[in-house]
């Protein structure tokens, strides 16, 4: 049985408002750390300035929710199931690294995180491309941006 374009919209609408959700949650475990830790740092020379991660995380989260309505659209069953449970998971890592990071101060846990939530995205957008290759093409400046993400979290642990 087909699904009506106002079950599709509607489902687009649900996914928008999960990774915004997420990115809300981050940003509010973000916002105590970031203009008082975060700054006493030592960081590597490739440190992005911050006005940079707002409209990044933005446009990335924005990817993740098109990939993950467009998976859930062409999809059923035990596939479905598994695609979505693998994005379910990296949302969750995504979310815990914030709280790691940021909210708890633990810059070698969270590399562990981070760590995991590059292998999590990965995986999850080779289910997706299983399904949608558009699907899991959006989901690859994600893991670019976590891979990037991976290092600077690296390099931040080792000189800190």
């Amino acid at each position: 049985m087909a699904r009506s374009a106002a079950a599709d919209y509607a489902a687009l609408a649900g996914f928008v408002l999960l990774c915004a959700a997420i990115s809300g949650l981050g940003g509010w475990a973000t916002a105590g750390s970031v203009s008082t830790w975060y700054p006493t740092l030592a960081k590597p020379s490739f440190n992005p300035p911050n006005w940079v991660f707002a409209p990044v995380w933005s446009t990335l989260y924005l990817m993740i929710a098109l990939a993950g309505w467009r998976a859930w659209r062409r999809s059923g069953g035990a596939e479905r199931r598994l695609a979505l449970t693998a994005y379910g998971v990296q949302l969750g890592l995504n979310l815990s690294w914030s709280f790691v990071f940021f909210g708890a101060q633990l810059i070698g846990p969270a590399l562990a995180v981070i760590v995991a939530l590059l292998a999590a995205i990965l995986v999850n957008a080779r289910l997706f491309w299983r399904i949608d290759r558009a699907a899991g093409a959006l989901l690859v400046p994600y893991a670019a941006w976590v891979a990037f993400a991976t290092l600077l979290n690296a390099a931040l642990w080792r000189l800190n």
